[in-house]
């Protein structure tokens, strides 16, 4: 359990470092396309929890997933 709330926590900041970065860019660009930034956002923390699956440093190691 504690597994997934670590996990959880580095996708959902994962998510919105990327959020604040396309929203910036796009802005700059022209309006924001929300489907977009919603898009990579989502593929951001899809991103971050399969990459959480090789380990979370926040963890020790023996954590249940």
């Amino acid at each position: 359990m504690k597994w997934w709330k670590a996990a959880a926590v580095r996708a959902i900041k994962t998510g919105a470092q990327v959020a604040i970065g396309v929203i910036g860019a796009t802005t700059v660009f022209t309006a924001v396309d929300w489907r977009v930034v919603g898009g990579t956002v989502v593929l951001s923390i899809i991103t971050s929890l399969l990459t959480s699956l090789a380990g979370l440093p926040e963890l020790s190691e023996g954590v249940e997933k």
